[in-house]
């Protein structure tokens, strides 16, 4: 709901497109940076602490709505954002590992990520009934609630380390190295190092990306797809649910098909591909609604899927003590790529449709696909 209450609060369109692009900004500055951290220090630390972050800022706009207070308040949206990627997918991935479990990180992941998916529904389907009984000021108290829970849940989460950049290891609740400057630096040169020199790990880091950042980007114009292609405003948020509960079947799949070679994995890909591109290509041209969106539903699915599945090629081939940072590597790589396809959609949308904008934004999973299976031949051979 902060988008009406930012226009509420008399803010122009300008003003609010500057919000969101310190957001984003916020987000790319200090991915790579939290992620050291996260490997000098402590992963539960800020994930415990980002929430609380978001929670001061949800605060602020409800109780000072101001343009400033909005800025600042996505300031520390976007360090909670940084915050929790890579430090989360490394402490799962290590304490898995600790309990000799890291086999089940896909299907771990791929739960949580389904559990995410559900709540985001939920909440949007309590959002407007809230709004309606007690205003902002009721959606406001109930976002910082839900941050201050989340920070409770995740103090709560064990954390085994092993000995990292500049630490010893520690048992449950320990924490690693001693957080100051040369454990940060060391942490972050030992990331990128072993991202640039491990022909496996920059691979798997450049699949996050590849996989990852377009579906993400068009996740924000789908309600612009669904209208286009013939529902009423009030129909709009039915058909998103189908699109999501296609994303959300990606996630549950995502533990039962860990295992997929990389033949396997660039068929999905390229099946995901193909599926949006039909979908949203066919629709105006005859193929009813219904049909086209479960298309994009199953695409959506195939993309899920396979973004947990990249994630988890990643953390097996980590083997340096900076996997945080690494994984935020990917995580910034994966930000940079979504901000250039809102600069390609916004460039080709209003010289076409949303759909025709959908179906060539589909055409780098295939590309990719076939890249992935191109290599796969030359290693076999």
């Amino acid at each position: 709901m902060y988008a009406l209450l930012f226009s509420d609060a008399d803010l122009s369109v300008t003003q609010i497109s500057s919000l969101f692009v310190l957001w984003s900004l916020t987000g790319i500055l200090l991915e790579v940076p939290s992620g050291a951290l996260a490997d000098a220090a402590s992963r539960r630390l800020l994930l415990w602490t980002g929430p609380l972050l978001t929670a001061a800022g949800f605060a602020l706009w409800t109780l000072a709505p101001s343009y400033w207070t909005f800025a600042l308040g996505f300031v520390l949206w976007g360090a909670k954002g940084a915050f929790g990627s890579g430090a989360l997918e490394a402490l799962v991935y290590e304490e898995l590992a600790h309990l000799d479990a890291a086999d089940s990180y896909a299907r771990v992941m791929g739960r949580a990520r389904a559990a995410s998916l559900a709540g985001v529904m939920t909440a949007t389907a309590l959002a407007g009934p809230a709004l309606a009984a007690g205003g902002y000021g009721l959606v406001g108290a109930a976002s910082v609630a839900a941050c201050v829970l989340t920070a409770g849940v995740a103090l709560g989460l064990p954390e085994h380390r092993r000995a990292g950049a500049g630490g010893e290891p520690g048992g449950e609740g320990e924490n690693e190295g001693d957080g100051d400057g040369a454990g940060w630096w060391g942490a972050l040169r030992a990331g990128v190092a072993e991202a640039r020199g491990d022909r496996a790990v920059r691979g798997a880091l450049l699949l996050v990306p590849a996989v990852t950042a377009v579906w993400g980007a068009l996740d924000e114009y789908t309600p612009l797809l669904v209208r286009e292609a013939g529902a009423g405003d009030a129909e709009v948020p039915w058909w998103l649910l189908l699109i999501w509960v296609g994303a959300t079947a990606g996630s549950l799949l995502a533990g039962v098909v860990r295992g997929v070679g990389a033949a396997g994995f660039a068929g999905v890909l390229a099946g995901g591909g193909l599926a949006l591109a039909a979908g949203t290509a066919l629709t105006p041209h005859g193929l009813p609604l219904p049909a086209g969106l479960a298309l994009v539903a199953l695409a959506f699915c195939a993309f899920q899927l396979t973004t947990v599945l990249a994630d988890a090629r990643l953390q097996a081939a980590v083997r340096g003590p900076s996997r945080a940072t690494v994984t935020s590597l990917a995580g910034a790589a994966t930000e940079l790529t979504t901000v250039a396809v809102y600069a390609t959609y916004g460039f080709l949308a209003p010289q076409t449709t949303h759909a025709t904008t959908f179906a060539v934004l589909a055409a780098p999973y295939v590309l990719t696909a076939l890249t992935l299976a191109l290599s796969q031949g030359r290693r076999a051979r």
